[in-house]
């Protein structure tokens, strides 16, 4: 649990950013056309390939280039940093041909020689892959990403072909393969600087300092308060609109409207849902809404006893009123979920019933399972807000309350985000909440990176630890698969036996929003829930 004593730093660091950011305005420090974003958190790292949380992806999407990239506010993909590519007809070689005249961001560490090239892209690869590589451990050895994506074992060979061709050859056909690599994990750094840093004896420099070919640079952060970026004037695709981006860094979603009101951020992510309706009303702001391709679940740790046990997860998901949690936390913002994929997911299960709502069968089940008086366990909670789940803390309480009517005694607990993540990944819950937005458009993307056997060993976003072969054939076959309707009966058929075994509590899929002020021009929700700036502008 958070002592009273870091809850009392947590105020007063953001009491000083409050402070500072106005001040900061009014100092003149900040150029003419600055956009502020009230941000949620702080960023786990400046690396992406070893993040999986969206607070961290906000940051490092600003600074990092992939080689393709998803269409602004839409799920097509577009060229990057490579400006186009080849696929053979066996779908086992992927050409790309890469951008030229593409600058790296400079620092007081490091001034570049020479543009982006090929051995940018190998680097890439080669630090979350190859072992020996001496970057592979530099920060965290843990690349959740790449491992739940399958990509050691689906990666044969990178070949740098010349200085602007990479060759990318696969183990077999990938279907989703040019999506992942849209993805943040695949954000391209620069191999020059890692062996600048490396010869100086600061590897991780390249992670806390970081240098990428983005629309923006890092020039200041200060953890829980504020992170400075400007407009890189020697980016590829030009100049950004804006000239300088701030992250107000505001954990309290009240705090973060109350700025927002004031003039003192433009756009702000994850609102109260009980804001809502005088946000609507506001003159000066613009409430931008569509569904969301997110989940909100309660995992279950399905190695640790009582959870190794079908019919205890099955008794702990009749136990829950989802009905009565959705309308007391979501409001309008929510849709009860059944599936572990959204509504709007193409090869969304429709014909999967929920689990009832029914605490005497739950009883039942508790009973033939060897538990008729109940056990105890704990119950994570989120320390940060998300569309898929507003409040984690008013979640966990309900669940407590549901739970303790059969006799399962549930003590709540909660961590630092980083610190949350981390344990969860290792499996150090018996039950915890955590929710998941997609980053590709692609099914894939939930039921083998957050269910597969893969991630389940790999300490990665399986935090399930839900390793059931019937269950990862099916999503593997479907990996290889490129008829569309063929991968989505084996998606379908998938679903039904994930509600057979139960991993998850299927909590809410929610609706994004974000309120941005008028004066804003241009700015995009994400289907995947990121916040880009580029192309943004403001009056």
């Amino acid at each position: 649990m958070i002592s009273s004593l870091a809850h009392l730093r947590m105020r007063k660091t953001a009491v000083l950013a409050a402070i500072a950011l106005p001040a900061l305005m009014a100092m003149g420090a900040v150029s003419a056309k600055t956009l502020v974003y009230c941000s949620e958190g702080s960023p786990e790292n400046f690396y992406p390939g070893i993040n999986t949380t969206g607070t961290s992806f906000d940051v490092t999407e600003q600074i990092y280039d992939n080689l393709v990239n998803f269409e602004r506010g839409g799920t097509k993909v577009v060229p990057a940093l490579a400006e186009k590519w080849t696929i053979s007809k066996d779908g086992l070689e992927y050409t790309f041909n890469l951008r030229r005249g593409v600058k790296w961001q400079s620092s007081k560490n490091f001034t570049p020689s020479r543009d982006f090239n090929a051995d940018d892209v190998l680097f890439m690869f080669e630090r979350q892959w190859k072992e020996n590589d001496p970057f592979f451990k530099v920060t965290s050895s843990n690349h959740s990403y790449f491992g739940d994506m399958g990509m050691p074992a689906l990666l044969k060979s990178v070949d740098k072909v010349d200085e602007y061709t990479v060759k990318v050859t696969l183990n077999n056909p990938e279907a989703p393969f040019l999506a992942n690599l849209a993805m943040q994990f695949a954000g391209v750094q620069s191999k020059e600087y890692a062996i600048a840093m490396l010869k100086a004896g600061t590897p991780e420099k390249i992670d806390q300092d970081p240098i990428g070919t983005g629309p923006f640079q890092l020039v200041q952060y200060q953890k829980d308060a504020i992170i400075r970026f400007k407009a890189f004037s020697q980016y590829w695709a030009g100049k950004a609109k804006i000239d300088d981006l701030i992250f107000s860094i505001t954990p309290d979603a009240s705090v973060r409207w109350a700025k927002l009101q004031k003039g003192e951020c433009h756009v702000m992510p994850y609102p109260n849902p009980a804001d809502l309706d005088t946000m609507r009303k506001d003159a000066n702001v613009v409430v931008q809404e569509q569904p969301g391709l997110n989940i909100g679940y309660l995992a279950y740790n399905t190695t640790k006893k009582p959870f190794d046990d079908v019919r205890v997860r099955k008794a702990i998901n009749m136990a829950i009123d989802k009905k009565a949690i959705v309308s007391a936390v979501y409001l309008s913002t929510g849709v009860a979920a059944t599936n572990p994929i959204p509504p709007g997911q193409w090869s969304y299960n429709k014909a999967i019933k929920d689990d009832a709502f029914n605490p005497a069968e739950a009883k039942k089940l508790l009973a033939a399972a060897g538990f008729p008086n109940g056990f105890t366990t704990d119950l994570w909670a989120m320390p940060v807000q998300r569309p898929y789940n507003p409040n984690a803390k008013r979640i966990a309480e309900l669940m407590q309350a549901d739970l303790a009517k059969i006799g399962v005694k549930a003590e709540i607990k909660s961590f630092e985000w980083g610190e949350y993540r981390k344990r969860m990944q290792n499996g150090e819950h018996q039950m915890g909440m955590l929710g998941w937005t997609g980053d590709n458009g692609d099914p894939d993307n939930f039921l083998n990176t957050l269910l597969g056997c893969a991630s389940a060993k790999s300490n990665g976003s399986n935090v399930a630890k839900f390793c059931y072969k019937p269950f990862d054939d099916l999503v593997l076959k479907a990996k290889q698969v490129t008829n569309p309707a063929e991968r989505t009966k084996l998606y379908e058929k998938a679903q039904v036996i994930f509600k057979e075994q139960a991993p998850w509590f299927t909590i809410a899929h929610a609706v994004q929003i974000a309120p941005v002020r008028k004066e804003v021009i241009d700015y995009k929700l994400s289907p995947f829930a990121k916040h880009t700036f580029y192309g943004v502008d403001i009056k």
